[in-house]
């Protein structure tokens, strides 16, 4: 692309400004202590805890992802984002506020007062891997897409410019300044994409599209709907809804609930309503999606189709930028694509800097100072980043899109970790002898799965294309098998001891009188019927 001088200058001030604002968010250069830089000293009001959460999660993989997808295949990835609501929900309702009362600083320290030190230390590997895998390394694969595209920049050369300026007020800030900025960026990336669905549905009248009649005679027959047969799913692409509505559960519970990179936000809430209500933000929040970052792909099936096919379909966010923005708006529109990288990027560096050092080094060491504590996490940082660029630069091996990718990896590691924090939860009769042993099986299916759906030289996956299992059920039927596991050793071992039973669901403590309109139970209903009301009108359209 030919950006203009203006557009760049642009892009400049909004990278130093970002870096300048993590600064003075984190508190300058002054000294930190350990539950300041991990965990924001308990300040975190619920707007940032919401708006950091959804940076956090919305990146530069949903964006140009997301775009793709809704080129190919209309609005059907959309229910992974609409799924994720009622995921969002429970989070506040019952699981934020949960850690906030046992002032859990890691979800690992949550899992070794439930069980022992073992699902501890499990969870730790799992959750660096986590980081490194999908948070920040496929993000910065994304990224370095993106830049090689817009600026014609090497992708190391891509990947090394936002992990620098990423890494600086990370380290030097902590969760505050990460979630600071994080509210400045999903602003940020919902404004960008806006703009470019308001452009494209101005555009439409040139090519013919009027009314909805129009609209959905020149897309793919069905390209609105969410939920799809195997017959539409064979004819027009996506999953079908069955996979989805057994699948996605699987990968929600670990994502939502036990992801240290996700979960963080609302420990460090400053009080336990803001705990509570920071997630219901979120789930609003996560509506947008589907109709600014999926339809602007079908704005292009219809604008642009021949020319993004000829380019490629990973090329129809850029197609769209280029075609659809004036100068200054393509500044601020890349600006947002680096504010979802970067908001992604950091929250996976805090978290893993925050379990290295609690987890790890503070479990083997009580008696650290909370000095070195902070300064570990900073050096974890810097590790951690590096690792994480060698293996954003070879995360295109797996095949298929970006969404897909990401979500593949999520099979592969959620059900073990799914089946048992939500029994666990649930059910006090859960052990740590079947947490073990749940834990220890599903990694040993987790790597099979994802040896062997890693595609071959033809492009070919043994699952997903011979055996006909695609990656929402691979989660599923793994996920079925380590619920049998952890039931079956839970009755077969002694019970837990009082304590762990005390890090159990109680429902006492949840199902009071509600006060007032505002109660957190009355928002997540509300918000639960503003999903079934778009979701239907959605599905009668399309």
């Amino acid at each position: 692309m030919n950006i203009s001088a203006f557009d760049i200058i642009v892009i400049i001030l909004y990278l130093i400004g970002i870096v300048v604002i993590g600064i003075w968010a984190g508190g300058g250069f002054k000294k930190q202590t350990s539950e300041k830089y991990f965990l924001a000293g308990h300040s975190l009001g619920w707007g940032v805890v919401g708006a950091s959460l959804f940076a956090s999660n919305i990146s530069t993989i949903h964006i140009v992802g997301f775009a793709e997808s809704g080129f190919i295949s209309g609005l059907s990835d959309g229910i992974f984002e609409w799924m994720a609501i009622p995921c969002l929900v429970f989070l506040g309702i019952f699981i934020a506020p949960f850690y906030f009362r046992k002032r859990v600083a890691t979800i690992p320290e949550y899992f070794e007062n439930r069980f022992d030190g073992a699902s501890r230390t499990f969870m730790v590997i799992f959750a660096i891997i986590t980081a490194l895998l999908m948070h920040i390394g496929i993000s910065l694969y994304a990224g370095a897409t993106i830049m090689k595209e817009f600026f014609g920049l090497d992708q190391v050369w891509g990947v090394l410019i936002i992990s620098i300026l990423t890494a600086i007020y990370t380290i030097q800030g902590g969760l505050r300044a990460v979630a600071v900025t994080e509210t400045i960026q999903s602003v940020m990336l919902l404004g960008g994409c806006i703009l470019i669905t308001i452009f494209g549905l101005q555009m439409l009248p040139e090519a013919g599209v009027t009314d909805l009649s129009s609209f959905k005679a020149q897309i793919k027959e069905g390209s609105l709907s969410m939920f799809r047969s195997d017959v539409e799913v064979e004819r027009i692409g996506g999953i079908p809804w069955y996979a989805v509505l057994l699948g996605y559960p699987v990968l929600g519970i670990w994502y939502w609930f036990t992801d240290q990179t996700i979960v963080q936000r609302a420990l460090g809430s400053r009080s336990e309503n803001d705990a509570r209500i920071g997630p219901m933000f979120t789930s609003i929040l996560k509506l947008a999606p589907v109709f600014f970052m999926l339809l602007p792909g079908l704005l292009g099936y219809i604008l642009f189709k021949e020319q993004i096919e000829a380019a490629g379909t990973s090329q129809t966010y850029s197609i769209l930028v280029d075609e659809l923005l004036p100068v200054g708006l393509i500044g601020l529109v890349i600006a947002s694509l680096l504010a979802a990288l970067m908001s992604s990027v950091a929250a996976a560096l805090n978290s893993s800097s925050t379990l290295v050092s609690i987890d790890i080094v503070q479990r083997l060491r009580p008696d650290t100072k909370d000095e070195r504590l902070v300064w570990i996490g900073r050096v974890t940082v810097f590790i951690v980043m590096a690792i994480a660029i060698m293996f954003s630069l070879v995360a295109g091996a797996k095949g298929g899109s970006i969404i897909t990718i990401v979500n593949s990896i999520g099979s592969s590691i959620a059900p073990s970790i799914s089946a048992v924090f939500i029994l666990g939860y649930f059910w006090r009769r859960g052990t740590m002898e079947a947490a073990k042993w749940t834990f220890l099986i599903g990694l040993i299916l987790g790597v099979l799965m994802f040896w062997l759906d890693f595609a071959d030289e033809n492009g070919v996956k043994m699952i997903t294309d011979e055996w006909g299992i695609i990656f929402m059920m691979q989660a599923w039927w793994a996920f079925v098998i380590c619920c049998v596991v952890f039931v079956a050793i839970s009755l077969a071992t002694p019970e837990p001891t009082k304590r762990q039973k005390s890090f159990t669901f109680r429902p006492s403590e949840y199902f009071t009188k509600i006060q007032h309109l505002l109660d957190y139970r009355i928002i997540g209903a509300a918000v639960m019927g503003l999903l079934i009301f778009l979701w239907t009108i959605i599905e009668i359209i399309g």
